[in-house]
């Protein structure tokens, strides 16, 4: 749904045929592993474990000495290998895909709405034409009181051309109407417009002529995708290593040659040192150290001055936002290259809450597991994408906006798990309203006692 509402506008009205929009939406649902795998094992787990409870037989397991770790190590086993194969399919699998999501949907993207003409109306779509017919055929293909402007000259003046019938056929390139008994107007600038402002209308009847017009633009070329290559999200740790490297040497790059710009305006820079046996008092300067100079010489000093600083703030605009941009495309380099980590970790941390929750609940089916794995998820999903934007933004490391999520729930997923082992009735409200009741009781007591 996400998809389809993303990308509706560019897919509507342009004659795609349905394997076409059917290949774009599962190139694209490989992106969206990384939402899906994650939270079908939360699910999976609370469901499973949760079933067990409810059944009790978690609790014939336990009595026949079996722990709960040790119930978890054949699923752990299995998430393990889940998580072992994620990570591949984010390193193999997903880069290829998206590499074709891209290039697809650049093509789609650029591909124009399907040509079709409307009886009764105006149709622009062919560049500097403009296309009316009063009336079409029963086989689709004759054409009735057709007029056409042509907007192509030089002068700005449309040309126009009307036409009692026509027929209209086409290939992958061009749109053929064959007009029968017609005319057409072309108007003109006088021969000495200087001195003759007045304008030359010419006027030629036809019994047929032919009218062809450019439709290749209608249909989708593609364009090869070795263009996409060097995307961020279309590489593999090999090759988001590759381009970290030349992104670090062509910021480097940058700041050498910004140092040996700016040094030329520090006079102190323009001479060698230790090749003069002159030596001069050192000058202590305080306050205002206009005043040390002569008066003749301050307005020409500090005009001087601006100058240089103004030079200096110009030639630096451009390189400093050069500069900005390989920071930025450095930080995604990096936060894409931690994201082929996380997705396997994430399997193994929602393994370790889910499957203990599951436990504490007691719940199997599609009621309260649904719910709790929701809440869990989101909570997840939301410390996930605010550390990313904020890893993005300059305000987080990369490998910490890419990994916290997981640092903070970690302690959450070893919580849970030891309260599974411990039989806690974490989620029973009947604890709950017993605590409460007791602590009310005990209140109760000591008022009736003073």
């Amino acid at each position: 749904m996400l998809f389809l509402f993303k990308y509706v506008d560019d897919l509507i009205g342009k004659g795609f045929e349905w394997y076409v929009i059917l290949e774009l939406m599962y190139y694209a649902s490989a992106a969206n592993v990384s939402m899906a795998l994650p939270l079908s094992i939360l699910l999976s787990s609370i469901m499973t474990f949760g079933t067990l409870g409810e059944n009790y037989e978690l609790v014939a397991i336990k009595s026949a000495g079996v722990s709960l770790q040790k119930a978890m190590t054949p699923l752990l086993i299995l998430i393990m290998g889940i998580a072992v194969s994620s990570f591949m399919f984010s390193d193999y699998i997903l880069p290829k895909a998206n590499l074709k999501f891209g290039s697809l949907l650049w093509d789609i993207t650029n591909k124009k709405l399907s040509f079709l003409i409307k009886p009764g109306v105006f149709n622009n779509s062919i560049p500097g034409y403009s296309i009316r017919v009063n009336r079409k055929g029963d086989d689709g293909r004759s054409l009735y009181d057709v007029m056409i402007y042509d907007h192509t000259g030089n002068n700005g003046i449309a040309k126009i051309i009307i036409a009692k019938e026509g027929t209209m056929s086409s290939n992958d390139k061009f749109l053929s109407l064959k007009l029968k008994n017609g005319i057409r107007y072309e108007e003109s600038s006088g021969r000495n417009s200087f001195n003759n402002p007045r304008q030359e209308l010419t006027r030629m009847r036809f019994e047929e002529t032919d009218q062809k017009f450019d439709i290749s633009s209608f249909k989708m070329a593609r364009t090869d995708e070795q263009d996409f290559r060097n995307n961020t999200a279309m590489l593999n740790l090999k090759g988001l290593k590759k381009k970290q490297d030349s992104l670090v040497k062509d910021l480097d790059s940058i700041n050498r040659y910004a140092e040996s710009n700016l040094s030329s305006y520090f006079k102190q820079n323009n001479f060698t040192k230790g090749f003069t046996k002159v030596k001069y008092p050192r000058v202590n300067v305080t306050g205002d150290i206009t005043k040390i100079m002569a008066k003749s010489q301050r307005v020409s000093v500090l005009q001087a001055a601006l100058d240089a600083a103004t030079t200096v703030k110009q030639t630096n605009a451009g390189r400093i936002t050069d500069y900005e941009d390989k920071l930025k495309a450095i930080t995604k380099v990096e936060l894409e290259y931690q994201r082929k980590f996380t997705l396997a970790a994430s399997c193994l941390l929602l393994f370790f809450i889910g499957a203990p929750l599951g436990a504490i609940i007691r719940k199997g089916g599609l009621g309260l597991p649904v719910v709790m794995a929701i809440v869990f998820f989101l909570l997840y999903h939301i410390i996930a994408t605010v550390s990313e934007k904020s890893a993005t933004t300059g305000s987080l490391r990369p490998f910490f906006g890419m990994w916290l999520a997981i640092f903070i729930l970690s302690p959450l997923g070893a919580f849970l798990t030891y309260k599974a082992t411990v039989d806690s009735a974490l989620f029973d409200i009947g604890y709950f309203r017993q605590v409460f009741v007791n602590l009310f009781k005990k209140r109760t007591d000591l008022g009736f006692e003073k």
